[in-house]
C-alpha cells in the first residue's frame, strides 16, 4: 500500500492541530493542576482534552481509515495493534514540562506512519500560532496563522560555525561528547519537537538527541526536517524507522545536509 497525501488532506490534518493548540491554551491561562503518570512524567487536562479533539476530529471528520497511537491513549493502557498497515502517531502536548514551566516551547504533532516512514506531519506551535505541514510535495509554514504558507529547506551546514540545538530540559554528557567533534559556532536551547523544525527552517544544523523518547514526541518533526531535505539516524547511521516494539526510540541524531560524521 503507498498512500497518496495530497496537500488538501495535510491542510486539514494542519487545522486540527491549531483546533487543539487553541484547547491548550485556553487551559494554559489558567491555574491547571498537574498529575503524575505511572512513569512519573507529569500530565495535565490540556494533554487530555488536546489528543481526545485530535482523534475526534480525525475520526469524525476526516478518515477513520487507519489506527491512532497516541500518547495519553498508550499512557492508559490502551496500546493498538498497528501490524504492518499505516498508523497515526499523536502527541498532543509535547513539551508539557515547558508547557508547566509556561516558557512557551510546546508543541501539538501528528504523523502518519506508512512502511515505517513519516509520510505527513503536522508540527503545530500554540503561543505562536505557527504551524508546518510536511509531505513528500515539501514543508509549508504558516507563521502566526494568517497569510500564505511559505515553503521551506535546510540550509547546506557551513564547514565551520555550525549551529546546534538540543533540549532544553533533557541535556546529557553523551550531547557534549557529540557536539565536541564538530565544528559548532553556536549553541541553542528548545524544548520540545521546536528543534526539527529549527533545523528544517535553517536556523540550526543539528539536534542530537542521547536520552530516552518515545515515536510519538519525534515522527511529526521527523517528517518536517526529512521533507525539507534532512535526515534523522541513529548511531549506527541508519535510518530512524517507526512501529518499533513499544513505540521507543533509540538515540537519534536530527540533521540538515552538510553535517559530517564527528572526527
Amino acid at each position: 500500500m503507498v498512500l497518496n497525501i495530497s496537500l488538501g488532506f495535510a491542510e486539514q490534518i494542519g487545522e486540527v492541530a491549531r483546533r487543539a493548540g487553541r484547547t491548550i491554551m485556553d487551559i494554559y491561562e489558567t491555574d491547571f493542576d498537574v498529575d503524575s503518570k505511572d512513569d512519573s512524567s507529569p500530565v495535565t487536562e490540556a494533554d487530555r482534552e488536546a489528543e481526545k479533539l485530535i482523534v475526534r476530529a480525525i475520526r469524525e471528520g476526516i478518515t477513520n481509515e487507519f489506527a491512532f497511537v497516541g500518547e495519553e491513549d498508550v499512557s492508559a493502557g490502551n496500546v493498538p495493534v498497528v501490524g504492518d498497515r499505516p498508523f497515526w502517531l499523536i502527541d498532543p502536548l509535547d513539551g508539557t514540562k515547558e508547557f508547566i514551566s509556561r516558557n512557551g516551547e510546546f508543541t501539538v504533532n501528528i504523523a502518519l506512519i506508512e512502511a515505517g516512514i513519516p509520510v505527513l506531519g503536522v508540527v503545530h506551535l500554540p503561543t505562536t500560532d505557527d504551524t508546518f505541514v510536511a509531505t513528500r510535495a515539501g514543508v509549508f509554514v504558516q507563521y502566526g496563522g494568517d497569510g500564505k504558507a511559505t515553503q521551506i529547506s535546510c540550509r547546506k551546514a557551513p564547514s565551520e560555525g555550525m549551529i546546534a540545538i538540543a533540549s532544553r530540559s533533557h541535556g546529557s554528557e553523551e550531547v557534549d561528547i557529540y557536539l565536541a567533534g564538530l565544528p559548532i559556532g553556536q549553541r541553542i536551547s528548545a524544548g520540545s519537537s521546536i528543534k526539527f523544525c529549527r533545523v528544517a527552517e535553517g536556523k540550526a544544523d543539528v539536534y542530537p538527541r542521547f536520552g530516552p523518547t518515545m515515536e510519538w514526541d519525534t515522527a511529526a518533526g521527523h517528517a518536517v526536517l526529512m521533507y525539507a531535505g534532512g535526515d534523522v539516524l541513529t548511531e549506527d547511521g541508519t535510518p530512524l524507522r517507526y512501529g518499533k516494539p513499544e513505540f521507543r526510540n533509540p538515540h537519534f541524531i536530527a540533521r540538515g545536509p552538510g553535517v559530517p560524521d564527528p572526527s
